[in-house]
């Protein structure tokens, strides 16, 4: 409930701030957003290499499971053949 109470002051806090009456810090705000949208065009860029990496990753070790999988089967399947015969 706190929590909540203090998102609220924050929040009307800063749309206060934001206004050209009071502080007047709009223009200071929209400064720090351009400034801030490389930085977090680089680092979301980061996370998405990250993630594709591992996703490469993961698919080549699923493919050698499936890989050691069918030669398990297949070497199961031969013992039957041999013991009958």
């Amino acid at each position: 409930m706190v929590a909540l109470a203090v998102g609220i002051v924050l929040v009307v806090a800063s749309v206060l701030m934001c206004l050209p009456g009071l502080l007047g810090w709009w223009g200071d705000v929209l400064a720090f957003l351009r400034g801030s949208i490389p930085v977090l065009a680089v680092l979301i860029g980061a996370v998405a290499i990250l993630i594709g990496v591992a996703d490469i990753k993961d698919k080549k070790e699923a493919e050698k499971e499936e890989r050691e999988e069918a030669k398990a089967e297949e070497k199961s399947e031969e013992k039957p053949e041999a013991k009958q015969e």
